[in-house]
């Protein structure tokens, strides 16, 4: 059963008329018969637009009524007016402004000649705007008059010269504004999106109105219309050139380029060759008119950047014509430099957003060819034939990109593969494709590929489509069990089974065309149903849950008849096959194959079960069954449905209490997941089936046909029902005891707030089943009690529920009740257990919403204030958080100023981290957009971030301690002092830190103090407690101080970053108006600054990340200039930090710096172009490579790690990219530095960017091929790295002397031997790569004498993707010559082993033997 969203209203806004529009109709309008007039007034006396829409569409038929002699009749021309004025008014989405287009579409001939004045008259008015903010409005005006609108049209059409001078203004305008406002992200955003519109109005304008255009008489160089096109032309080429501007206004800028010059260039067929020129850089001044030179100057002067000339080809390919062979052999010469000019780019632009843009024109360029092709000359099919050097080509950037990161930039590898296969049988058509060599070299390769290949699945998809399933499976008939086989790993399974539906789909055509009678179904079962029966049964739990999930459904939609195949088969041997906890057996797979089949519409229960398919115990075995996902299969059976109406009959109902009794403590957090999901659907299928029964209630002639078929009464099944849901709810509480474990809890709660919100239903429709109806005092405390759960998943699910439930809940308390959770909030929110004081956020968040909670519970903490109880505004959410904040932060500060006396004492008995964490929590569900007491809330922000910055003073030297895990603050205890002293001593830390310093100060007055505070010490002290007999203070106490000091200073961190989010953030707001100001937002960004550059705590500076995070997104989006210019100066100001070699930490992998650094490039925006991170990368790779001069290294290791750090941050996703080389090279030249730490640095670096090259490793096996890359795809990709590790390989080789003695080994050996190692050979690797891999292969051999074992290893499997296929025989027989002679003098047992090594590796990899 699909869950269906509810539609959502259609939400039309209702135009309006002014005063003197109203006045002019009710002069007009007549009280005794419907005219215009008073159609149009009724109209805009309605406030809804739906009822505006309905009355739009009777203006026409009210006109055709008309009579010959109305067209003179003054108040049809005011009418028109007020139609033309309304229609420019109204907003470009509006769909009141399309209706309005259509009726006027079907206007009478007799008024047409009126309208068109109206509208010229209304459109004059819209192109005298200046402002370039309202320019947005005219141009989609201009746009909605050329689509589909006659009366529009003849609007522009008459007034064609003003709207071009109008659309050559305002790209000069809006660029000029552009320029002026730079750096200012959001302003910048929109001008370019309105940019985008102006040029795609320019182009509408040509491509529409070409009959103004055509013609000889504008082409006169004088004439006003050639000037406007010349202007168009300039200012498009100046976009094109921009890279500053987004990359879509580029992209349309290069089709307005070529569609621009194709309407003005004369003769037309030369234009062909023009753009060639201009493609290739081969343009000759003397061929080319004048005008072109002075406007496209830069494209003809200049070397053209790499996005221009991609730009181009798409202009090319989208704007010119070629079907029909119109642009003759100039026109094929260009389709094929075209397709010259996009290859020679893909080993250029690496950059993300070009590399898909780039696979989107490679597409287009093959449909381009594919409508050449068709009237094209017999030379241009040899040259796109199968065999030709283009085809090869473009197979090689397939073959290189099909398992490229980017889905889009895979998704177009497919829709480009496809095409080739049709281009290469329109030049073969007449001959036999099925046998066609072409084909045949693809499918053996394809087939040749190991199955984790991705790109294999869609290609041979491709090909069964030309060549058939028949074909393929001669050639190996066991291909249907080897995808099977593939199926156990997800990221495979949705291409495996996409690619068996495409196979069994065409066998069963090709079987049906074959033979008459239906004796082909068991062959056809054979191959494709009995395999996977095998599976199901016995199939490990992966493997059988991916195969029912993907290809089972696609399996009974192609033959749903062999459903009762499978039945038959599995029944016969379900009582014997029952299954086992790692496997489902035959009980198990009829599940499975029952549910997908009830799900998908193929089977109702009822007949499974009057049939016989299967009974309640067979279900009942399912649903208790030792596998877990047999059990989910069997409610699955219950639940899912095909119908969301589909009535719950008793058997279902009575089958889920049974399965409730005994699966709501599963251990398995995917199970519980499943179970909330499925019973979830049972709810709305209760729902929706009962809504339909209270309809046939009310309707009898259907209650009498439904009695009939059912036997059951409608009030009947909603009794049972509410019976059902109230036994259901029952259960669920019965199983929330105190003490009841988490899992039962989890489900517990999940299904709880599944039926409150299933049931949750309009007031005044009628309602099978209340929760609220369930609740009593009981059940409320059962619910809070489970606030006190160590874990915070149930937190979030009972206060989710007591939210739904509150009403209920707050008048089952009373007020006793009420003071005594109050006052337990408050006592756990100052517990040195950490998990209490989230018990206590979330009591606090829930009792705020109690109307009586200041009367009640606050009163005797804080004076009242009797005008807040005046003021009736106020929500009594925002009063009771305003207060219970007060109360906190009163505490707070009182508890502060503690520990500032002393930390021990503050961490043992009153940790500060717990009402700071209750303070963010009330923030963060507090509405700020809608609060009322705006000068209450603007003095509490300042006193909190004033609190926030106290309290960070007195715990940040712990956490910024260069040790903060042992260290013991000072307090006035002599001993403790003392001994921390003489540890100090004997570590002598060298460290600027000037907590140490202030320790060492302490130590000479500490007996001065202790004498001081020894009257006033109370008896009770935790600390003298906790030392006891042993007197062991050191390991409890330096914990706990830990402990309150970092998560003190997480939460004033995360309170620091909710805080930021109240500055308002839209571009018409003044900073004045949030309840925060522009200086304290700066203070704030100070702070973080200070703490992520000084902590030493991992805790306390991932948390302080997690603050600064939301500090920085919000600075790029924020109104203020100096707020969104801090980053780029924070940016700076730390790089030269690093550059100085500062006092920055630069142990503990750098500390917080590149969590800092994270921080402020994520907040970037996604679709900008990501000036901030290609500044900091060039910075970071500078700084990072060896300087023998430097003299110090602490820069270097900085670089290192901050460049880790960035390589694994997925927010930067591709945009980090094209510095992965750049990463590699700095990484294994960082490994022959003689300092440990740069060594150590590298390393981590190194690692980092093999996951990021080759992914994530799944499994075990060191020489899986899954994390792997084919040695052509790699080099693809990264280029420059092709002659570096060559050049490192002949460094570290050199070093390899056989002839000494001593042992002497290279650092970077075992790293270029990792990356090599990684690398497999395809048997689709052609000779169309520029790289050839055969220089790689003497180095490695040589590396096959290295004296370490594990080098030699290695270099066997990195010979082997060097080598291809055919030299396979000859290299390993000059291996083999290579061993020394029995008789010569100098024998190396490592030399012998290593070449063996070798020879065993390439003749053990299965691709190369085949």
């Amino acid at each position: 059963m699909v869950l269906k969203k509810k539609k959502k209203e259609i939400q039309v806004d209702a135009f309006f008329l002014d005063h003197q529009q109203l006045e002019k109709l009710q002069r007009f309008s007549k009280a005794e018969e419907q005219n215009l007039a008073s159609l149009l007034l009724h109209c805009a006396q309605l406030n809804n637009g739906i009822q505006q829409i309905q009355c739009i569409k009777k203006i026409m038929p009210l006109m055709e009524k008309m009579g010959q002699n109305s067209a003179c009749d003054p108040m049809v021309k005011a009418c028109l007016d007020i139609l033309g004025e309304t229609y420019f008014s109204l907003g470009a989405k509006n769909p009141l402004k399309k209706v309005l287009a259509s009726s006027l579409n079907g206007l009478p001939e007799r008024f047409m000649t009126l309208a068109v004045q109206s509208f010229v008259c209304c459109l004059r008015d819209e192109l005298k705007t200046t402002d370039v903010y309202l320019y947005r409005k005219v141009l989609d005006n201009l746009s909605s008059c050329m689509e589909d609108f006659s009366l529009g049209r003849a609007s522009v059409k008459n007034l064609f010269e003003e709207v071009l001078q109008f659309l050559q203004k305002s790209l000069l305008d809006i660029q000029e504004e552009n320029r002026k406002n730079h750096g200012n992200h959001v302003v910048q955003t929109q001008l370019m999106h309105d940019l985008l519109i102006a040029i795609k109005v320019s182009m509408m304008l040509v491509q529409k109105l070409q009959e103004n255009i055509q013609g000889s008489l504008w082409k006169h160089h004088e004439s006003f219309v050639w000037q406007s096109m010349c202007s168009l032309l300039k200012s498009s080429t100046n976009f094109l050139m921009d890279a500053a501007l987004l990359q879509t206004v580029q992209t349309t800028s290069g089709l307005a380029v070529i569609l621009f010059s194709k309407t003005m260039y004369e003769p037309a067929e030369e234009l062909p060759s023009l753009v060639s020129d201009l493609l290739l850089g081969s343009i000759k001044h003397t061929d080319v008119p004048v005008w072109f030179l002075s406007n496209c100057g830069t494209l003809c002067t200049e070397e053209c950047p790499d996005s221009v000339l991609l730009f181009l080809c798409h202009g090319a390919l989208a704007m010119l014509e070629w079907k029909n062979g119109s642009m003759g052999e100039n026109g094929e010469k260009l389709l094929l430099d075209i397709a010259s000019v996009l290859l020679s780019l893909s080993s250029e632009l690496k950059e993300s957003s070009m590399a898909m843009s780039l696979s989107r024109i490679l597409a287009i360029w093959t449909n381009s060819a594919q409508a050449a092709l068709v009237s094209g000359s017999p030379n241009l099919k040899i040259k796109l034939n199968g065999n030709s050097d283009i085809i090869g080509k473009l197979l090689e950037y397939i073959y290189t990109h099909w398992e490229h990161p980017l889905d889009a930039v895979r998704h177009q590898t497919k829709l480009i593969f496809k095409n080739l296969l049709q281009i290469h049988r329109t030049t073969i058509t007449g001959s036999n494709e099925k046998s066609d060599p072409f084909f045949a070299r693809l499918i053996k390769h394809l087939l040749s590929l190991e199955w984790h290949v991705k790109g294999k699945y869609a290609s041979l998809g491709c090909l069964v489509e030309c060549v058939g399933t028949e074909n393929i499976l001669r050639l190996d008939r066991t291909i249907p069990v080897q995808i099977l086989d593939v199926m156990n790993d997800q990221s495979l399974a949705p291409y495996a089974s996409d690619l068996l539906e495409t196979m069994f789909t065409n066998h069963k055509a090709h079987f049906t065309l074959s033979f008459q009678e239906s004796t082909w179904i068991d062959q056809w079962h054979d191959i494709w149903v009995s395999p996977l029966l095998v599976i199901l049964c016995e199939g490990n739990h992966d493997q059988t849950t991916y195969i029912i999930d993907y290809y089972l459904p696609k399996l009974l939609k192609c033959s749903p008849d062999s459903l009762s195949y499978m039945i038959r088969i599995l029944q016969a041997s379900a009582d014997a096959n029952l299954g086992s906890r790692s496997t489902r057996g035959a009980l198990g797979a009829l599940m499975a194959c029952l549910r997908t089949a009830r799900a998908h519409g193929h089977l109702e229960l009822s007949t499974m079960m009057s049939s016989g398919l299967v009974s309640t115990e067979c279900i009942k075995q399912g649903l208790v069954h030792q596998h877990n996902q047999v059990c989910i299969d069997a409610l699955g059976l219950l639940c899912e449905t095909h119908r969301s109406t589909e009535i719950v009959s008793m058997e279902e109902m009575q089958l889920i209490q049974f399965f409730m009794m005994y699966n709501l403590n599963s251990q398995s957090p995917s199970v519980r997941q499943q179970i909330g999901s499925l019973l979830r659907k049972l709810f709305c299928r209760i729902q929706e089936s009962s809504q339909m029964l209270y309809k046939l209630e009310q309707n009898k002639t259907k209650q009498e046909l439904l009695e009939n078929s059912t036997k059951r009464h409608p009030l009947g099944i909603l009794q049972q029902y509410k019976d059902f849901m109230s036994s259901v709810c029952d259960r669920l509480f019965e199983v929330l005891f105190p003490g009841s474990s988490h899992p039962t809890r989890f489900s517990a709660l999940t299904i709880l707030g599944s039926v409150a919100e299933t049931f949750s239903v309009p007031k005044g429709q009628a309602q099978v089943f209340q929760l609220d109806q369930e609740i009593d005092s009981t059940r409320v405390r059962t619910l809070i009690q489970c606030f006190a759960s160590t874990f915070e998943e149930v937190k979030v699910l009972a206060f989710g529920l007591l939210m739904k439930l509150r009403d209920v809940a707050f008048n089952l308390q009373d007020s006793e009740n009420l003071d005594l959770l109050f006052q337990a909030a408050m006592d756990l929110s100052t517990s040195t257990k950490p998990y209490d004081c989230v018990t206590a956020s979330y009591l606090l968040n829930f009792l705020v919403h109690h109307k009586g909670l200041q009367h009640i519970c606050l009163g005797k903490w804080l004076e009242h204030n009797p005008q807040m109880d005046e003021n009736t505004l106020v929500s009594t959410v925002e009063k009771n958080t305003l207060a219970v904040i007060k109360l906190l932060l009163v505490n707070v500060e009182e508890e502060i100023f503690q520990a500032k006396k002393s930390l021990l004492q503050a961490a043992a008995s009153f940790p500060m981290y717990g009402r700071v964490h209750c303070i963010t929590g009330a923030l963060q569900q507090l509405p700020f957009n809608n609060l009322t007491l705006v000068a209450e809330w603007k003095e509490m922000v300042a006193r909190l971030i004033l609190m926030s910055y106290k309290l960070s003073a007195v715990v940040s030297p712990v956490v910024q301690s260069s040790s903060p895990e042992g260290l013991i603050p000072m307090d006035s205890d002599s001993e403790s002092a003392g001994r921390l002293q003489m540890i100090l001593h004997e570590i002598q830390p060298q460290d600027t830190n000037d907590y140490f310093i202030q320790a060492k100060i302490l130590k000479e007055h500490c007996k001065v103090e202790s004498e001081k505070l020894a009257d006033h010490r109370p008896m009770d002290n935790i600390c003298t407690e906790m030392r006891g007999k042993e007197r062991q203070t050191c390991d409890v106490t330096a914990q706990m101080v830990l402990v309150c000091c970092w998560r003190s200073m997480k939460e004033v961190s995360l309170l620091l970053g909710t805080l930021c989010k109240l500055l308002p953030s839209h571009a018409t707001s003044e900073p004045s108006d949030g309840l925060i100001t522009v200086e304290q937002v700066k203070n704030i960004g100070d702070y973080f600054k200070h703490h992520l550059l000084q902590s030493r705590h991992r805790g306390a500076f991932e948390l302080a990340y997690a603050g600064f995070v939301q500090l920085t997104e919000m600075l790029s989006r924020c109104n203020s200039e100096s707020l969104r210019k801090m980053p780029v100066q924070w940016l700076s100001g730390v790089l030269e930090e690093i550059k100085s070699s500062s006092t920055l930490c630069a142990t503990r992998r750098s500390a917080g710096i590149p969590f800092y650094i994270q921080a402020l490039l994520a907040s970037e925006p996604k679709k900008s172009k990501t000036d901030l991170l290609k500044m900091t990368m060039k910075e970071l790779i500078s700084l990072a490579a060896p300087l023998n001069e430097s003299p110090s290294v602490i820069p270097q290791v900085h670089a290192l790690n901050i460049l880790r750090a960035l390589f694994r941050d997925t927010r930067l996703g591709e945009n980090i990219m094209p510095y992965v080389a750049d990463g590699i090279q700095v990484a294994i030249l960082g490994f022959t530095s003689p300092v440990w730490a740069v060594r150590n640095s590298s390393t981590l670096l190194f690692s980092a960017l093999i996951t990021r090259i080759f992914g994530v490793k799944r499994g075990k096996d060191e020489n899986s091929k899954k994390n792997r890359m084919t040695g052509r795809e790699f080099f693809s990709r990264f280029p420059s790295l092709y002659p570096f590790l060559l050049k490192q390989l002949e460094v570290v080789t050199n070093t390899l002397n056989s002839e000494v003695e001593e042992l002497k080994i290279h650092p970077s050996l075992f790293l270029l031997l990792l990356i090599l190692g990684r690398l497999y050979p395809s048997p689709m690797d052609g000779t169309y790569s520029a790289l050839s891999m055969a220089p790689f292969v003497p180095f490695i051999i040589r590396c096959g004498h290295s004296p370490v074992y594990r080098s030699r290893e290695m270099s066997g499997r990195a010979l082997v993707p060097f080598v291809t296929v055919n030299e396979v025989p000859h290299t390993v027989l000059s291996l083999l010559e290579g061993l020394p002679d029995s008789t010569s003098p100098c024998i190396r047992q490592n030399n012998i082993h290593g070449t063996l090594l070798q020879a065993k590796s390439l003749f053990g990899d299965q691709s190369c033997l085949s």
